[in-house]
């Protein structure tokens, strides 16, 4: 089944390697290169045959030749660079800024890498509003967000757990949450339905990537759910969020703001007999605070109801749970293409810089000027979010070859990539095959993007990006279409494999060239 933005997958996943399993469930133009001008339509290499000292020639189609057998509507734009010399190779349409899709995820790596450094990390505390006496907290106990996206229940155990190793037994003020390290909002992009689960709310406060796990049973002829904040290690019931289920067919999911509840219905005739999904959360600050609150009772320590607070809390942490190093967050944000996360580091780089953060798409803009003044970019190069999940972003193929260029010169980028296998006509993995990509791939409805590095049959270092788009017909779909778009899955699946025969071309032709 086809699933909507982005990635063609639920993208939920967690920096530790259980819980990103537990949470998982891209007409052209000529080429214009002077360096490389004119090539030839079918570039013939030399290959032995098979049980003979002679040699045959071997055809590789041209690249404008793949674009039409592709047979995509809309707008294909690549291009390829030699990285030891820095000269393009190939291009076509290279110029035209298209939606990158995930792929805006490697810029925004790059971005927090400069501004905040591979070894920071985010940290999750508790502050005492008052003076602690034998083991009594007169005063409020406040649970501060560092903006960490990958806070999950396990570690609100763990911060639970050092809070009565901090000697607290009891607090007898409020219990307050705080989340504003970093701007909240209410979704990554207001386009995207209301249920599904890669377009959470944001927060400096964010627990399981802001997602909540739904669970149904039909029992007799009624159903039993559940809503959870689940992990591998506990199951702890949550109450500010609550379903219901409907008499009725469609539309399968409805979403209310209940004050300090999200309220979901659920149509009685999509469910079948049983399941389990992961649905956005839209109030990060009071999930946090409630699974808290379930873990403090555990160790004897009984809580108010989590109140949102409204300024920074003072003093020193009284218990602290830290984040992996950045690398090592943004290693799991390109591998799973996880929005929430993206969102986060990228505003958490934009406030080190400037030192205010006032919204996702002003975050963007400012990564987006850092982009043109690092890299000389194209001043036509625009983000409207980190996580490409918004489809106003635009940046050309040429643009994004040069970024990952000198980005290669400034660190180990290429290692924090996922690597792609080339793969055949049926999209079967071919083994050992000589030509080597690490990459980001992004994907939106009529929007599939590729962009990364890639090592020819002879050991050459290459930069590229495939960008595609049929942007009008993107743009005809209403909001409910986009859950499983007429002709979507096809065209997706010919952009994928132009991609892979685009890769196969430049590893060949362009090896001992």
């Amino acid at each position: 089944m086809l699933v909507p933005d982005p990635d063609l997958r639920f993208n939920h996943a967690m920096t530790k390697s259980f819980s990103r399993r537990f949470f998982l469930g891209s007409a052209l133009g000529a080429i214009a290169s002077p360096a490389f001008a004119n090539p030839p339509d079918v570039s013939l290499r030399p290959v032995a045959r098979p049980g003979s000292a002679s040699k045959v020639v071997q055809p590789v189609p041209s690249a404008d030749e793949l674009v039409r057998k592709a047979g995509l509507s809309g707008d294909v734009g690549y291009a390829v660079m030699d990285l030891s010399e820095g000269r393009m190779l190939e291009e076509g349409k290279a110029a035209l800024g298209l939606p990158p899709a995930s792929v805006a995820k490697a810029m925004t790596a790059l971005y927090a890498l400069d501004a905040l450094g591979a070894g920071y990390r985010f940290a999750t505390s508790l502050h005492a509003k008052g003076a602690i006496s034998n083991g009594i907290l007169q005063g409020d106990l406040i649970l501060a967000g560092g903006g960490d996206p990958t806070l999950d229940t396990n570690m609100l155990a763990d911060l639970a757990a050092a809070l009565k190793r901090a000697g607290v037994r009891e607090v007898r003020g409020d219990f307050l949450v705080w989340g504003g390290a970093l701007p909240f909002s209410r979704g990554i992009d207001p386009e995207q339905p209301d249920h599904v689960g890669y377009n959470p709310a944001v927060s400096g406060l964010n627990l399981n990537y802001n997602r909540v796990h739904f669970e149904w049973r039909k029992s007799g002829s009624s159903y039993t759910v559940s809503m959870d904040a689940r992990s591998e290690k506990y199951r702890p019931d949550v109450r500010f969020a609550r379903i219901s289920v409907q008499n009725r067919d469609i539309p399968v999911y409805t979403y209310a703001d209940a004050g300090g509840r999200d309220n979901w219905t659920v149509a009685r005739g999509a469910l079948g007999n049983g399941g389990a999904r992961w649905l956005p959360v839209r109030k990060p600050e009071i999930y946090a605070g409630e699974v808290f609150q379930t873990f403090a009772r555990s160790h004897g320590i009984t809580l108010k109801t989590a109140k949102v607070a409204r300024s920074a809390p003072g003093g020193a942490a009284i218990a602290q749970v830290r984040s992996e190093p950045l690398s090592e967050i943004l290693r799991g944000m390109l591998k799973y293409s996880t929005n929430l996360t993206a969102e986060v580091v990228g505003m958490a780089a934009t406030r080190k810089r400037t030192g205010r953060v006032s919204d996702i798409v002003a975050s963007a803009r400012e990564m987006s000027q850092w982009a043109q003044k690092s890299y000389g970019l194209d001043v036509g190069t625009r983000f409207v979010d980190h996580s490409g999940l918004g489809d106003k972003s635009r940046i050309s193929a040429r643009d994004m070859v040069l970024a990952l260029k000198a980005a290669r010169g400034a660190g180990p980028i290429r290692s924090l990539l996922k690597e792609i296998p080339i793969r055949d006509e049926d999209r079967r993995k071919i083994p050992n095959h000589p030509v080597k990509v690490d990459a980001k791939t992004g994907t939106l409805n009529f929007v599939s993007s590729l962009a990364g590095y890639c090592t020819a049959e002879d050991g050459r270092e290459m930069a590229f990006a495939i960008f595609t788009a049929d942007i009008p017909r993107r743009s005809a779909l209403t909001r409910a279409q986009r859950e499983r778009p007429e002709g979507g899955r096809e065209w997706n699946r010919r952009s994928k494999l132009l991609q892979q025969r685009l890769l196969q071309r430049w590893g060949r032709v362009f090896a001992n060239s």
